[in-house]
Order: structure tokens, then C-alpha cells, then sequence
């Protein structure tokens, strides 16, 4: 698709959960191990980690988008819907973005090349007020507009992206899976409206093909299948890494992740965040149009 390279290799990370807290408790009766208390301890959180992928990404020269996540208070539903467990698990999970923490992670990304961009709540992929609030939250935090983003949870319906386009995103990269990986959705970007506005399909979530921590090799041969065949057909590749993966407790994936990268790089592929790859095939779209009507006259 891009001039020069052989395919196209888009970094993301949805950033749900930042703080390990009452999950603490939870993973110590679900694993029987009373290590995961530590995480209640102040001062250690084992799932802040974003200095640790800035690291990395700079070792290897390429960036990323991390999407930011506001999720609405169980108690901003209808009462009815209070005692839902789903609204629950989301509602514990929340983290707020003008924390002077987050307030400094996100200006850190920022500054330092990466892509900051709106992760919908669980119910906005159908509520385009909602939706609106929280991209112009985000983008007050931010001090600047974002260009896209993913739902929570891949949650999609039939005007998700009409809502996306509406409110001034310029992609949306919510098509996948957290099941299954590779290229369902084709080899390219898709224009659901025949515009600007573009469609990144998920090409893998990092929990859809085997665990590293447990076979290391499987997984990489899963990885390795779909770098050759994105090779093989000038594909868009895109992978999303939840943050928290890169902590020790999920041995392998911070691993998997380098080489993963390092091997897109030998082969010959462009290697960043989704919105600075829709700058560029907007500009190569354009340059194309350009040249093949001065041909016509």
C-alpha cells in the first residue's frame, strides 16, 4: 500500500485497566497465590507500563497508539441496570483522565511521538452522545483533537462508525476479534462511506493466539504466519497489546512483542500507529488521483 515497503505493521494498546486494585484480590483466589496482594501495597502497580513499552518502542525506532479508556459509573445507567455484573467489572476498573498520573502519561506519549487516541466505553459503540462526551474529555485532557480510535470490548453495531465519523474521528480500528486472529476482513484498510474516513480491521489481540508464557513457540509461529502472509498480499497488519501484558506477570508477551516488531522490520515492512498510517495512504490516494486526472486531460 505505501510506496517502498513490502506491507503495513499498525501498533496498538487499549488501556482498560492501568491499576491492578480490587483485581488484586480476585486473581489471588482465582490462582490460589497470595502474591498478587502485593499489588495493594503503595506505591507498586504492576500494570503501569507505560514507560516500559515508550522503552522498548524508542529501542527499536517505531511508535504506537495507546487508546484511553473513560468508562461510565455503573450508577450513570437506569437503576434497573445496577446489579448488572458486567457493569460491575467495567465500573471497578475505572481510572480518571485528568488523575495528575494519567494528565502526564498522556502528555509524555504525546510529546514524544505517539498516538493518543479514544477507547469508547462498553455501551457507546450506540450512544453517540456518549461517545462525544468522552472524546472531547479525552481531547480536553489532551490539550488537542484525536484522530481515532477502538471501541471497548470490539463492540460494534450497524452505525458505530457513523456515530465514529460524526463526531470528527477519522478511523475507527474496533473490526476483529478477541477469539480468533488473521485477515478476515481482507489484506486492506476498508471506506465504509467511500470518503476519508477509514477502517482498520484487528488483525490480533494478543490474548487470541496461544500464551507465550506457557509456549513460547507456538505462539511466535502464529505471529511469524501472519508477518509472511501480510508480506505475501502488501496486507495492513494490525495487533493490539494490552499494556498490562508487558508486566511480569504475563511472562513471554513483552518477549513476543520485541520480536514480533524486529521481524517486521527485517522484512521490509512500515511499522506504526494506525493514524499516522492513514496520513500517509490519504497522501498516496491523493498524489494518485492527482496524476491520473492530469493524464485524462
Amino acid at each position: 500500500m505505501l510506496p517502498g515497503y513490502e506491507f503495513e505493521l499498525c501498533l496498538t494498546h487499549d488501556v482498560d485497566r492501568p491499576y491492578k486494585r480490587l483485581q488484586a484480590p480476585y486473581y489471588a483466589l482465582k490462582d490460589r497465590n497470595l502474591g498478587h496482594l502485593s499489588a495493594l501495597a503503595p506505591g507498586v502497580n504492576p500494570w503501569w507500563q507505560f514507560e516500559e513499552i515508550m522503552e522498548l518502542e524508542d529501542s527499536l525506532g517505531v511508535r504506537s497508539a495507546f487508546y484511553f479508556l473513560q468508562e461510565e459509573s455503573v450508577f450513570q445507567k437506569p437503576p434497573n441496570e445496577w446489579f448488572t455484573p458486567r457493569y460491575w467489572i467495567e465500573h471497578l476498573g475505572r481510572y480518571d483522565l485528568f488523575d495528575t498520573a494519567i494528565l502526564d502519561v498522556l502528555h509524555e506519549l504525546d510529546d514524544g511521538g505517539w498516538e493518543v487516541g479514544l477507547h469508547g466505553s462498553y455501551d457507546s459503540y450506540d450512544d453517540p452522545d456518549a461517545l462525544r462526551e468522552q472524546k472531547t474529555a479525552l481531547e480536553a485532557a489532551l490539550g488537542h483533537r484525536v484522530r481515532g480510535g477502538r471501541q471497548h470490548h470490539l463492540n460494534r453495531g450497524d452505525f458505530t462508525w457513523k456515530h465514529h465519523r460524526d463526531i470528527g474521528l477519522e478511523y475507527d480500528a474496533s473490526l476483529g476479534s478477541s477469539s480468533t486472529y488473521g485477515f478476515q476482513h481482507g489484506y486492506g484498510v476498508q471506506r465504509p462511506f467511500d470518503d476519508d474516513f477509514v477502517v482498520f480491521p484487528l488483525t490480533m489481540m494478543d490474548i487470541a493466539i496461544p500464551d507465550p508464557g506457557d509456549d513460547f513457540e507456538a505462539a511466535w509461529a502464529a505471529c511469524e504466519e501472519l508477518l509472511a502472509e501480510a508480506a505475501e498480499n502488501d496486507a495492513v497488519m494490525t495487533v493490539l497489546w494490552h499494556p498490562r501484558l508487558f508486566s511480569d506477570e504475563f511472562p513471554g508477551h513483552r518477549r513476543l512483542y520485541r520480536r514480533l516488531i524486529e521481524s517486521a522490520l527485517d522484512r521490509g515492512a512500515w511499522v506504526g500507529p494506525p493514524g499516522d498510517l492513514a496520513d500517509r495512504i490519504g497522501t498516496v490516494s491523493r498524489t494518485s488521483t492527482s496524476r491520473a486526472s492530469m493524464h485524462s486531460k
